[in-house]
């Protein structure tokens, strides 16, 4: 009996290990339509918007840096502890059938060489960018400060 187990043990250590490997990743979506408008403001805590706008990307480059930072942001899987966000930021759509949702994202901005981190508004999810999508992001939010 004994030596059926310890047969059947490396067995299972590798089915274990591949599930593993098959653990889907998940990223921060955005809706299918264009999006019109990009707008930064300074935090006011979770939960909420701050609606004072310190910035409004409307140019193509800048709303598809924001696009791909926001949708290649993968979930970190576990709790992680986090101070208040340092940004909100609003990403509102465009259509020809009317008004559409708008997106509430709470951003920690990362330092260089680190990575940013995002959170939906009213979620407690966070999903991490890369440091080079950090690089860009800092670009655009801190040139004009």
């Amino acid at each position: 009996m004994l030596k059926w187990v310890f047969s059947l043990l490396p067995i299972l250590c590798v089915a274990f290990l591949v599930g593993c490997q098959f653990h889907e990743i998940e990223n921060m979506v955005l809706l299918d339509e264009k999006i019109a408008e990009v707008t930064i403001s300074e935090s006011n805590g979770f939960g909420g918007m701050n609606e004072e706008i310190i910035q409004s990307f409307t140019d193509k480059e800048s709303i598809k840096t924001f696009k791909k930072a926001i949708t290649t942001a993968r979930k970190q899987v576990g709790n992680v502890d986090v101070s208040d966000p340092q940004y909100d930021v609003m990403v509102k759509y465009t259509s020809k059938e009317g008004q559409l949702p708008t997106h509430g994202i709470h951003l920690w901005l990362g330092k260089e060489n680190e990575k940013s981190m995002f959170m939906y508004i009213e979620d407690k999810e966070v999903y991490f960018t890369s440091s080079k999508m950090t690089e860009k992001l800092r670009m655009l939010i801190l040139s004009d400060n």
